[in-house]
């Protein structure tokens, strides 16, 4: 279980990507992790094959407890391209119970969710007939299997198949182990997978109930019979989601609470004028279409990334009593959720993009915030934060410092207000920006050289 943030105890496992057999690269997604915080996306650190699984879905472990087992085979026999399926060493299917899938005939590659969704309905991939380009298999393709399957024509020849499998009854290869471990018959379950297939929790399910009902006593012959109780009633979605945001609240709150213990912070403010900034970008915007737009934030983000270089004090991480500065600006982008709280995901080299890059990946990282898909190293390794508030009409902010970093930097409402300059008095757009910092890395005179170096290059928009 990776580290996916420096509050990071624990994680669950709410799915796998891949499966036992599948081939994986170096920064393959395999797995799908929930923390305290959002669900994101876990990359393969190695390459090799899937051996096993160590963590069933729905497992919660430690950072650093392994969650599966990766097979190295030599760099020659190692396939190009996107990862494909190879058949898993027959001794580790042997020793670990693992099912391996055959590749898929002729090299038709197939995505992890693909093959994750076929795992789940016991499909076979390598007997299906893709649809899609080159003959790829289509999540479809792999969901009509499945139903030819429950009308008894089933895609595996029939050596391959279980007894439930053989009978029509959908599941997964997971659920007909552990039914088999548990002395379940999959015959008498309701399945709550996808197209009513029993998978692993129904199973556990069944279990509990069955386990459940041996220790309830025979009413004696002179009372009557209570009704016995019956499974406890799922919680709605409602509820699931008040529990997370529950669970969020709690984990930003131990960990700014660990900040200002441990944090010696301080804070300056600037305003900072924006109407040389407001003007070019509304010239600009005049020739573009409305996609593709900049927005203040934008221009903001990208000279506090450029003011951040050139202040290396306010970029990087105090850990084990030292400061270390990062070469790179990983800028953290403080999105709100919708179910309520904050995650802070990062804008990686930040500092070298273009104003239209900077745009394009600040959409695709607020969007998978807020749909619960970001990945881990966009989670854990922001070197510097911003919080921007000014569309909610604050007009300032002082942020709390997200730890290992050294500094945060906050922007309010941008404002019309009045601007005395050259003896004249003017209206000009202007916005307060905030700087919270480490004293134990910096003091006052750099953090007000990072402020006035940010407004310095807000003065020439042309320029970032």
């Amino acid at each position: 279980m990776p580290s996916l943030g420096a509050d990071m105890e624990h994680g669950k496992v709410v799915e796998w990507l891949v499966k036992p057999g599948d081939y994986v690269h170096k920064g393959d997604l395999v797995a799908a992790v929930d923390t305290d915080k959002t669900v994101m996306d876990v990359e393969s650190f190695e390459e090799g094959v899937v051996a096993e699984f160590l963590v069933e879905i729905g497992d919660t472990v430690d950072v650093g407890t392994p969650i599966a087992r990766i097979t190295a085979t030599p760099a020659e026999k190692a396939p190009a391209g996107p990862p494909i399926l190879v058949p898993a060493p027959a001794a580790a299917a042997e020793d670990t119970g693992v099912f391996p899938f055959e590749p898929p005939e002729h090299g038709v590659h197939v995505s992890p969710p693909v093959r994750h969704l076929a795992h789940r309905l016991g499909v076979d991939v390598g007997s299906v007939r893709g649809s899609g380009r080159n003959g790829e298999v289509t999540r479809a393709d792999v969901e009509s299997a499945a139903d030819g399957a429950v009308r008894g024509e089933s895609t595996a020849p029939a050596a391959q198949r279980g007894p439930a499998e053989g009978r029509g009854l959908r599941s997964s290869p997971l659920a007909r182990r552990v039914a088999a471990q548990l002395g379940i018959d999959l015959r008498g379950l309701q399945g709550t997978g996808p197209g009513g297939a029993v998978i692993e929790s129904d199973v556990r399910r069944a279990s509990h109930s069955a386990a459940g009902a041996q220790e309830v006593p025979a009413p004696a012959p002179s009372q009557p019979a209570e009704t016995p109780a019956g499974p406890a009633p799922r919680r709605s979605r409602k509820e699931a989601s008040e529990t997370k945001t529950g669970t969020l609240r709690q984990a930003i709150g131990s960990l700014m609470a660990r900040s200002k213990k441990e944090i010696p912070h301080y804070y300056l403010a600037a305003t900072l004028d924006l109407e040389a900034a407001m003007s070019w970008m509304q010239s600009v915007n005049q020739q573009r279409p409305v996609s593709a737009r900049l927005v203040p934030s934008a221009l903001l983000l990208k000279a506090t990334a450029l003011a951040a270089k050139d202040v290396p004090d306010m970029n990087g991480f105090f850990t084990h009593g030292e400061f270390r500065p990062s070469t790179s600006v990983h800028l953290g982008v403080a999105v709100a959720l919708r179910r309520g709280g904050l995650v802070a995901p990062a804008l990686h080299n930040a500092e070298a993009l273009t104003l239209d890059e900077l745009m394009d990946q600040l959409r695709g990282l607020v969007s998978r915030a807020r749909a619960g898909r970001l990945q881990r190293a966009e989670m854990a390794d922001p070197t510097l934060t911003v919080t921007n508030l000014g569309d909610l009409g604050v007009e300032s902010v002082y942020g709390v410092i997200y730890p290992p970093q050294v500094a945060m930097v906050g922007f309010g409402k941008v404002l019309e207000q009045p601007w005395a300059r050259d003896g004249m008095l003017g209206v000009r757009h202007a916005v307060i920006a905030t700087l919270s910092a480490d004293h134990r890395v910096s003091d006052g005179l750099r953090g007000g050289r990072f402020l006035s170096r940010i407004d310095e290059l807000l003065q020439k928009p042309e320029e970032l």
